[in-house]
């Protein structure tokens, strides 16, 4: 017997999340087809020029956006901002520091913190148990 296998392929807004780019800023073709992994992959491996620009410049998406600021997703909507930003807006923010960044940035510098805690734990749990 053999197996037929059929290409697999992915919705414009799956795949713009694994490239990490804000889907509404890519070309209408990449956003009104579908994507198949080999594509996925061909991008991934040499990004055309709209591509590039899109991950060097923006509009980023939120988990970009809150990535280079250091903040959760979370910290992001909780300082007010819901929308795609531009590197160069993410970079004014950072130059602004507001408070709620700050603050933000503190909670996830503790988020860390505790979650690099609770693995040492854990591994000290684990070696205590296997000796």
């Amino acid at each position: 017997m053999t197996s037929h296998q059929s290409t697999q392929t992915m919705k414009p807004a799956t795949a713009a999340k694994k490239l990490g780019v804000y889907l509404e800023a890519t070309p209408a073709e990449f956003q009104e087809g579908v994507v198949t992994r080999d594509e996925l992959n061909a991008l991934q491996a040499d990004p055309p020029e709209w591509l590039r620009e899109l991950r060097s410049n923006g509009p980023h998406p939120r988990p970009v956006v809150a990535a280079k600021l250091g903040v959760s997703i979370s910290g992001l909507a909780r300082g007010g901002v819901t929308e795609a930003l531009t590197t160069e807006q993410i970079e004014a923010l950072k130059q602004e520091s507001p408070e709620w960044l700050q603050k933000e940035r503190a909670t996830q510098a503790e988020v860390r913190k505790e979650t690099v805690r609770i693995k040492e734990k854990n591994k000290q749990k684990q070696e205590q148990q296997g000796s």
